[in-house]
């Protein structure tokens, strides 16, 4: 019974890993698209500011959201809904929730 435990801790040990680092994948050209549009509102990369550093980037990305329209904290909206509107259909109401 020993064995099996911990032959199933090392199995999770392993795999852990594995499934936290297949969560985001970043290209090298969706870097060098960003970096372009940060350059486009007026950061430099690599000046050699670094006294500046966080406050810098971070002035570019918020001029960068306001251009595109977007918020801090997600895209736009673009649509509407109704508050307490029907979201499900009555025949499939019935069909989740009848017995």
């Amino acid at each position: 019974m020993k064995s099996f435990i911990r032959a199933a801790l090392v199995a999770t040990a392993l795999v852990v890993p594995v499934a936290s680092f297949a969560q985001s994948q970043i290209t090298r050209a969706q870097v060098q698209a960003e970096l372009v549009e940060l350059q486009s509102v007026g950061y430099h990369v690599g000046d050699g500011d670094q006294a500046h550093y966080p406050e810098a980037i971070q002035a570019a990305e918020a001029k960068l959201a306001a251009r595109q329209g977007a918020t801090a904290y997600g895209g736009a909206a673009n649509g509407t809904s109704q508050s307490g509107g029907a979201r499900v259909s009555q025949s499939d109401w019935n069909a989740m929730y009848s017995r």
